[in-house]
């Protein structure tokens, strides 16, 4: 049995399976509940059955994981052979997902350092692979955190939403509140700023809104080494061509990974969701 540190997250962080299998990352799932039913995100709904339940107008919420889950986690990670944990999470604004683990942290049969990364999404996922990156080199707890908080200060986050109707039921537009009374008039570019969702700019059509986007991750990317996430929701052929696009631009590009969000986030965004994640390595 190795002795390692481990490294935890949570499900809204999308990583691809196959790259938290080869770099034993373990994620923890919050729930979205549709309807009576209460589901784990990755396993037990997908994104495309979401977004038809969004489309259909049914209710739709979501729910951290519970105490109990963290620590159940924690033990079998320990029991693997770790002997400290790094569980990194999505913002403590949008969900309560950071606070249970810390309640959890408290009971862990080794070390634990739970960080609020201010993150979600692959802007979540970066921070993940840095601290598994600084623990396969050998690093020690406080290195691999430093190496999250690292490339978590370097990292943007910016989406754009067909309307803003599902982040104001879900209680998540912070300071885009402003937008409310012309919704209909604007489609509106986001960004995620200290872990809230703030406004970036109003835009009057939706090509346009798009347009933009990809200017900014192309000038906030510049010609720095760069890996870049295009996220989006029941909406494939912009996430292919941005993608597209973005390839032929940036020159720093290393990683680029294009992705449907799960079922949590897109409760709170909404089908047409197209969003990039900018982290410099």
């Amino acid at each position: 049995m190795s002795r390692h540190v481990a490294i935890v997250t949570d499900s809204t962080a999308y990583l691809p399976p196959r790259t938290m299998e080869r770099h034993g990352i373990t994620a923890v799932p919050l729930t979205v509940v549709l309807g009576d039913q209460a589901l784990e995100e990755g396993t037990e709904i997908s994104a495309r059955s979401l977004a038809q339940a969004l489309q259909k107008r049914r209710p739709v919420t979501t729910s951290r994981p519970s105490p109990e889950v963290f620590a159940a986690t924690y033990r079998a990670v320990a029991e693997s052979g770790a002997t400290g944990i790094v569980s990194l999470h999505l913002s403590a604004e949008f969900s309560g997902t950071y606070d249970a683990a810390v309640l959890a942290a408290r009971e862990a049969p080794v070390p634990v350092r739970v960080v609020d990364t201010g993150m979600v999404a692959m802007a979540l996922g970066f921070c993940a692979l840095a601290a598994a990156r600084s623990a396969e080199a050998g690093g020690t707890v406080d290195e691999a955190v430093t190496a999250a908080e690292k490339r978590a200060a370097g990292t943007s986050t910016y989406f754009y939403v067909d309307t803003l109707d599902y982040l104001r039921r879900g209680g998540r537009i912070g300071a885009a509140q402003a937008l409310l009374g012309s919704a209909l008039a604007v489609k509106p570019l986001l960004q995620l700023d200290g872990g809230r969702i703030e406004l970036l700019e109003k835009v009057r059509t939706a090509s346009k809104a798009i347009a933009r986007l990809e200017e900014i991750v192309a000038e906030r990317a510049g010609s720095a080494e760069v890996d870049i996430a295009v996220h989006h929701l029941a909406a494939p052929e912009r996430a292919s061509a941005l993608a597209d696009r973005l390839r032929a631009r940036v020159p720093g590009l290393a990683d680029l990974h294009v992705s449907e969000v799960g079922a949590v986030i897109g409760a709170h965004t909404g089908p047409g969701l197209l969003g990039a994640v900018i982290s410099p390595r």
